[in-house]
């Protein structure tokens, strides 16, 4: 009896995005308990690094599967809205800034529910919205690092905000495309597969 190697369980890129989504309270907890920043720089560059390693091992080694697709996603989505809440919080960035990205992902997930109705998957990740999650999990870390009146505080600052700005603006474009690509489906009658 063989299965499908889309339906493994136990990958190495399944752990390191398991390792990546518990490191999310940790994270939290450094930053708004303690106030450990340089604890939670650690955790969230981890994170970072670990979510480009699992893509690689996984095409290297050929351990794509489904429950890695929707672990990665997932794992960078809580990770973008967990230090937003953070950051927010702290004062880092403004609550309109994580209102607008917020809102992004509310209006994306909002047309999973109805896709699925309609027999269609999740939206297919794309190369747009990996370079607007690069972007934003880059501006994060350094976010963090710009805090205070160190030098590298200053040296990291303007290069934090150009990747907010950049991945901001791309994560919102990446959610208009997807929002198409909803309306394209719903356009379509019940039933039919897409093209």
């Amino acid at each position: 009896m063989s299965h499908d190697p889309a339906d493994r369980l136990l990958t190495i890129p399944n752990a390191l995005s398991v390792l990546r989504l518990l490191g999310v309270p940790l994270f939290l907890y450094l930053l708004l308990g303690p106030h450990a920043d340089g604890w939670a720089l650690v955790v969230l560059v981890a994170a970072g690094l670990s979510d480009w390693l699992d893509g690689k091992i996984a095409r290297w080694l050929d351990q794509a599967s489904r429950l890695g697709a929707l672990l990665d996603p997932a794992a960078d989505r809580l990770y973008i809205l967990a230090t937003l809440v953070a950051f927010v919080v702290r004062g880092i960035v403004p609550w309109w800034v994580a209102a607008v990205l917020v809102g992004r992902e509310l209006a994306v997930g909002v047309c999973l529910p109805v896709l699925r109705a309609r027999g269609y998957g999740p939206f297919e990740v794309n190369y747009l919205g990996k370079a607007a999650t690069f972007n934003l999990l880059y501006a994060f870390p350094m976010l963090l690092l710009a805090q205070g009146t160190s030098t590298a505080a200053q040296v990291a600052r303007p290069v934090a905000y150009a990747f907010m700005v950049w991945g901001g603006a791309l994560y919102l474009w990446s959610g208009v495309l997807y929002v198409y690509q909803f309306t394209l489906a719903m356009r379509r009658r019940p039933g039919v597969a897409p093209a």
